[in-house]
């Protein structure tokens, strides 16, 4: 086909792509709002993240070079008659920015992007604090492998002390799931029958969110947990404390919500340390009144969140194994959620 045909026929689809680069210009500060927060990959707070996140902008910087000129190029051919267009000269550029250009391009980036892989994917040193995270429907359960002791066992939220290299062993019972902490590091399966590993290490203090990244039943989206990233020494201090038995009631209300918990046969499906609760079906609640949420990061850690998560379980998040017991007065119900609360 002759090269001025071939800009005729393709001048009215130029001018269409032209309009619409406008519109998408325009809202790329707007999607670039939404990537903040707890759960953001373009917040790193530990090396894999960072490595990650740099990777996401130069992907971004070459895609926005090949929109540049492709749009640069669109308008050139809609402003320059037809006729104006030097057969050979057009030749040339199409071949080399539709052909070899983007080629090298692709290249490098390809090879920029899959370097740090052997990286994210190396074990953590030996010696590395390790813990076992075990993807439940639709909760996390939580072991810090500790040598010499008997793991520290909790559920849905996470610690860290910044600075320093953490192994996690990952697996399921049930389904595929997928550990993801954004602000951390990549995600990873977790596969029925098999351990799979991830190594993190934390840069910066905070609270960040972490979440199943694999669709894996009714309340997948419901499944969600906290990283709290601290000082070893805090660190340290909590784990320490978190080795202790649950503190016995302190108040009327709270000994008999004990006296509750453990004849309406909680303890069957859950552990609380230094009572006759050693249920493993369930999140083991010896220190459960300390974590940031209740049911994996959708309810807040209060009272009236205890009360409505115990009596209306099905509703708060659908498909949940407990039970419900919304037949429970009100005032029993309350008694469990007090010694619950209590429970630091």
């Amino acid at each position: 086909m002759p090269i001025n045909d071939f800009f005729r026929i393709h001048s009215g689809c130029c001018r269409a792509a032209c309009e619409a680069s406008k519109y998408i210009f325009l809202a790329c500060p707007l999607w670039l709002l939404g990537c903040d927060g707890p759960q953001s990959a373009l917040e790193p707070a530990g090396r894999a993240a960072e490595r990650i996140a740099n990777l996401f902008w130069w992907m971004t910087a070459g895609g926005v070079f090949f929109w540049i000129a492709v749009i640069a190029l669109a308008i050139w051919a809609v402003r320059t008659p037809p006729e104006a267009h030097n057969q050979r000269r057009a030749s040339l550029l199409i071949i080399g920015a539709g052909a070899v250009v983007p080629t090298i391009v692709v290249a490098v980036l390809a090879i920029y992007g899959l370097a740090p892989i052997p990286v994210l994917l190396a074990p953590a040193p030996e010696g590395s604090l390790r813990i076992t995270v075990s993807g439940e429907q639709w909760w996390w359960r939580v072991r810090y492998q500790l040598p010499g002791s008997d793991p520290v066992v909790l559920a849905n939220e996470i610690r860290l002390p910044v600075g320093e290299p953490v192994e996690f062993r990952l697996e399921s019972p049930d389904v595929n799931h997928s550990f993801w902490i954004p602000s951390l590091g990549g995600k990873i399966d977790m596969i029925p029958g098999r351990v799979t590993r991830l190594s993190l290490t934390p840069t910066k203090t905070g609270v960040f969110r972490g979440a199943c990244a694999e669709y894996c039943g009714t309340s997948h989206a419901l499944m969600s947990f906290y990283v709290v990233v601290e000082d070893k020494e805090t660190f340290e201090r909590w784990l320490a404390h978190q080795q202790t038995p649950a503190p016995p009631p302190s108040t009327p209300i709270a000994a008999h919500g004990q006296e509750l918990f453990l004849a309406n046969g909680c303890g069957a499906c859950h552990t609380i340390r230094g009572t006759g609760a050693n249920g493993l079906v369930g999140p083991d609640l010896t220190h459960v009144g300390s974590r940031l949420s209740l049911g994996a990061g959708i309810l807040p850690n209060d009272l009236q969140s205890f009360v409505k998560w115990i009596a209306s379980t099905e509703h708060a998040k659908p498909g949940a194994l407990m039970p419900e017991f919304g037949m429970l007065p009100q005032e029993e119900l309350q008694a469990l959620a007090a010694y619950l609360k209590r429970l630091h």
